[in-house]
């Protein structure tokens, strides 16, 4: 279920930030609620007061990043005249998110893909939102001669999502840096000015 109203129980973000902390120890499915609760110092029960199951707080949790993500992305897209210079934006700002939150880098890229319960969640269309975004961004740059008029949309805006996510996708796995200026730069370069000669 949802949190509903103004503020943000105490008991909640307790629960939230329990469930973030050992997602960064051990995965999903050996977390028990009994450890969650105990690590935020509640009793097990006040978990089901706030979420339906351990899979709505993983969503949750990963609804709340999401939220914060996309209000950094819109509000630096504010700041650029072109839409090639808001797509750049969109994939330092990915690469960046990656980079600095592995745990929920975690969850969106091993961890809820396999679940058809992610498909119907909060944090499911906060991920659509970030899409249609992109989307946006590409047709607008179309329609102003930014991109070339052949290019379909569609494609375009997997092929920057792909290409951000391949980009981080070992260093995650793998806890290793990953050089967001240089990589970011190298995707925007190849997908906006080309590979061939």
């Amino acid at each position: 279920m949802k949190h509903k109203g103004k503020t943000n129980p105490p008991g909640r973000i307790k629960i939230m930030k329990s469930f973030s902390q050992l997602m960064a120890q051990k995965d999903f499915h050996s977390i028990t609620t009994a450890e969650i609760a105990g690590n935020a110092q509640v009793t097990e029960g006040l978990i089901y007061k706030y979420f339906k199951d351990k899979k709505d707080l993983l969503y949750q949790v990963l609804n709340e990043h999401f939220f914060e993500f996309m209000a950094k992305i819109e509000n630096r897209i504010a700041n650029e005249i072109t839409c090639i210079e808001q797509l750049e934006v969109v994939i330092f700002s990915s690469l960046e998110s990656y980079a600095d939150n592995r745990i929920f880098s975690k969850i969106l890229l091993l961890e809820v893909r396999n679940s058809p319960e992610f498909f119907n969640s909060c944090a499911y269309e906060m991920a659509r939102k970030y899409s249609r975004t992109i989307l946006e961004i590409i047709e607008k740059g179309i329609k102003n001669g930014e991109i070339k008029p052949d290019i379909d949309p569609y494609i375009l805006r997997k092929v920057i999502i792909g290409a951000i996510e391949h980009a981080c996708l070992g260093e995650i796995i793998f806890g290793k840096e990953l050089d967001i200026d240089n990589v970011s730069t190298g995707i925007s370069n190849i997908v906006f000015n080309g590979a061939k000669v």
